[in-house]
């Protein structure tokens, strides 16, 4: 009997230890080891408008330990663009009642990091905030605002009876010549900004020349944040900066005959986003001192057009990934030579944003929708969360292509406590010791 009793406490020490080792939790220590990262949307999650949601506060208290640190990498992805990280970080902090660090924070224009090849020519940005100080944040050293174009060439902006020049005026050459436009997100004057710009891509930048609708392509332009619409504390969704671009591609196709042309598009359902997100959850468990591979990141959000739909195509982009790293592995074993010249060049190509960041340790990215913001929260919840979503319109931008699957969540829960929940009930993730 008691080599019996024996067996069976090695048997169950053993078992707690296997435990602790698939939760992520250190063999040898009580500190949490995981190997997920959570990427959360703000509005329509976290908040409507300025209006927190209820069970933000409640979600985040699961994710802070006693001493108020993070238990799991965390990112915040938004769509926002008009303010600097540190301002959204501290509005967060404000409503979770936990501290958040501007590393934390992703706005749709954090990406413009990686565009160095644009941060010394003279770029023309659009949007709404303190737009200067947000490009030179994220690298620009020539900045020109519609606001500056404007009072150089009083004449061009002329939709507003109101606001014409009263005499005559003569342009100011006191401008460089507009090398790139940034769209960072929705102007105020919507007339203004739409002329200027249509204006800055006809005279290749330099508005003292007439219209060059000949020309076959125009300037560098890159845009963030594509969401038609987003929640506020409307019933209804309101428009977005996606609504904006599509007057803006509308209007210069009406008048040139050509679509517009992006060099980059930013923020969900972008990519080059999640990769950004991922590597920023990289750098997170790294400062923490957290060892073990992030694996599997969790996107929760309330948009099927931008937060599930990027977070699936994301997901995908991370399985091709893999399956190339696969065939190239086969090859290698194959020739026995270790060669690449084994594999296809198409195969071997890896995406040209690996070039500015590390390659991710993420193997999958499962998308989880929320029912507190564009989702209709009154729509009557699909039993089987597979259950596929058809009947709908199409809101993500134009150059995004319509696929069913991509729209289709990992889980659909009540709002972000649930997400929570559901994710360390998933990943068998327990943070008590």
């Amino acid at each position: 009997k008691a080599l019996s009793a024996l067996v069976r406490s090695a048997s169950s020490a053993c078992s707690r230890r296997t435990e602790r080792v698939a939760s992520g939790r250190c063999g040898l220590c009580s500190k949490i080891q995981p190997s997920f990262g959570l990427l959360f949307d703000i509005d329509g999650v976290l908040v409507r408008g300025k209006t927190p949601i209820p069970a933000a506060k409640r979600a985040f208290q699961k994710l802070v330990d006693s001493n108020g640190q993070f238990v799991v990498p965390v990112v915040f992805v938004t769509n926002a663009g008009n303010c600097l990280r540190q301002k959204k970080a501290d509005q967060l902090f404000h409503i979770l009642g936990v501290p958040i660090t501007q590393d934390q924070v992703m706005m749709s224009h954090s990406p413009l990091r990686m565009f160095k090849r644009y941060h010394d020519k003279c770029v023309l940005v659009s949007g709404q905030g303190p737009v200067l100080d947000i490009a030179k944040n994220v690298g620009f050293t020539n900045v020109v605002s519609i606001d500056m174009l404007r009072e150089s060439f009083p004449l061009l902006d002329m939709v507003d009876h109101n606001r014409r020049p009263k005499l005559p005026s003569s342009p100011v050459m006191n401008l460089p010549r507009v090398e790139a436009v940034v769209l960072f997100g929705e102007p105020i004057r919507w007339e203004t900004n739409l002329q200027l710009i249509v204006d800055v891509l006809l005279t290749n930048g330099n508005l003292c020349n007439v219209y060059e609708s000949t020309h076959t392509s125009h300037l560098p332009l890159l845009a963030c944040n594509m969401d038609l619409m987003w929640m506020a504390e409307a019933h209804s969704p309101r428009f977005g900066h996606g609504t904006f671009m599509v007057c803006l591609e509308s209007i210069y196709k009406k008048i040139t005959g050509k679509d517009v042309k992006y060099e980059a598009l930013m923020g969900k359902p972008s990519e080059l986003t999640y990769h950004f997100a991922e590597y920023l959850i990289r750098e997170q468990a790294a400062e923490r001192g957290w060892r073990a591979p992030i694996r599997s990141l969790y996107a929760v959000g309330d948009n099927l057009m931008t937060d599930i739909y990027g977070a699936n195509l994301y997901n995908r982009y991370l399985e091709e990934r893999a399956a190339r790293k696969s065939t190239k592995a086969v090859a290698k074993v194959v020739t026995g030579t270790g060669l690449p010249t084994a594999v296809p060049q198409e195969v071997d190509m890896d995406n040209g944003w690996e070039n500015e960041l590390a390659s991710p340790s993420a193997t999958s990215c499962k998308s989880i929708l929320v029912c507190t913001g564009v989702y209709n929260p009154h729509m009557e919840l699909p039993k089987d969360a597979n259950q596929c979503i058809k009947e709908t319109v199409f809101h993500g931008h134009r150059d995004f292509r319509f696929d069913p699957a991509l729209v289709e969540p990992e889980k659909i829960v009540q709002d972000v406590d649930a997400a929570v929940e559901l994710i360390f009930e998933m990943e068998k993730f327990q943070t008590a010791v």
